[in-house]
């Protein structure tokens, strides 16, 4: 009966949302015991479950289990518009936004829109000007660590994107992208106005000047 009634009790604090359960560290408070316990692993470093194959160690067994896909390769989530599979629904969740064109995350400043919080944290940063990322050959600051990297290219010469047809080599895999498209005749890139096709989108911009007749470049004399 002792634990019948502990179970309502338990029980009735979803309901109401009572949280009776106070960390004496943070104050932060939780409705049952056992979520205070494991909330206390973060201030203590305790790290209960460990992986068997790499003993790395974990404050969550959920956080363990996740941890084990690694080792076993399985990939339980599929994204049924593409097929593409997933180790944790999170990241199906986040892959999904890729094809409802859903943007949770909004800059309070500028309110530009984002599938990812880590973009808009990254997107911040041009609003408040941080620069937190150091090149150590030139001092140059970035505000992101790909955008580091492909700076310290310059300095390295290295082209580590190579085209599979003639072995040309590129900075950036966009370029690379850019340059296939001299082998396959891809061109992606289409005239609403009279359907002509492009291979990068700044020619159709280009082409569009002789609809709109608009000639931007005078000369001074």
């Amino acid at each position: 009966m002792v634990t019948l009634h502990k179970d309502l009790k338990v029980h009735l604090r979803m309901h109401t949302g009572e949280k009776t359960f106070k960390c004496k560290v943070c104050e932060k408070v939780f409705t049952q015991n056992g979520n205070l316990r494991r909330h206390m692993r973060k201030h203590t470093g305790e790290k209960p479950f460990e992986c068997e194959i790499c003993q790395k160690k974990f404050t969550q067994n959920n956080n363990l289990k996740v941890h084990m896909l690694i080792h076993t390769g399985e990939k339980p989530f599929k994204c049924e518009a593409c097929d593409r599979m997933f180790k944790v629904n999170k990241d199906l969740k986040r892959h999904m936004r890729i094809h409802t064109g859903e943007k949770p995350f909004q800059c309070e400043v500028c309110e530009k829109m984002f599938t990812q919080n880590g973009n808009l944290k990254m997107h911040m940063r041009i609003h408040t000007g941080e620069e937190t990322i150091k090149c150590e050959v030139c001092e140059k600051m970035f505000t992101q660590i790909n955008v580091l990297k492909m700076h310290m290219r310059k300095h390295t010469g290295a082209k580590p994107f190579q085209c599979e047809v003639c072995d040309k080599s590129f900075t950036q895999n966009g370029h690379l992208k850019m340059h296939t498209r001299i082998h396959t005749g891809e061109k992606p890139f289409k005239c609403d106005i009279c359907g002509k096709t492009f291979t990068h989108n700044s020619n159709l911009k280009v082409h569009m000047k002789i609809h709109t007749d608009e000639k931007p470049f005078k000369c001074k004399v």
